[in-house]
């Protein structure tokens, strides 16, 4: 606890998995360094068509995903946040819209590659489970 919840009682309000489900997303985004507007109007059009998300302040959503981000110092403390996701479903979404993103932009480098076994360790993606969500989006984008 920081010293304001010392002094305040108070404790950080925990990321819901909506909220995580976005910052998961947006961390496969800007893996590679470098936003591309074309990358974030498929975030855009993920989070519109999500269940998760009907019905929600998507501007409430987009906060707390980016509170969550603020302070992280590394990649894997980054995604270690993602630990938090209570719903085994949505950690299973999370790793098929974060393979989603990662080949929509075309070609995937190492930064994408690296933070996607991350997240597959941090989410509890088994081998079959990711290999098969690879394969099926591989069909998705090839040419």
């Amino acid at each position: 606890m920081g010293l304001l919840g010392k002094i305040f009682g108070t404790t950080p309000r925990k990321a819901s998995d909506d909220q995580l489900l976005v910052y998961g997303m947006m961390l496969m985004v800007g893996a590679d360094g470098d936003v591309q507007q074309e990358e974030l109007a498929t975030l855009n059009s993920f989070v519109i068509t999500l269940p998760e998300f009907r019905g929600k302040d998507l501007r409430e959503v987009f906060r707390g995903a980016q509170q969550t981000l603020k302070g992280k110092k590394s990649v894997e403390d980054a995604v270690a946040a993602l630990a938090g996701i209570e719903s085994p479903a949505v950690k299973k979404k999370l790793y098929v819209v974060a393979a989603d993103l990662a080949l929509s932009s075309g070609d995937i480098d190492e930064g994408e590659e690296k933070l996607l076994e991350q997240m597959q360790k941090v989410l509890g993606i088994d081998d079959a489970l990711a290999t098969k969500v690879v394969e099926v989006l591989a069909l998705k984008y090839q040419r």
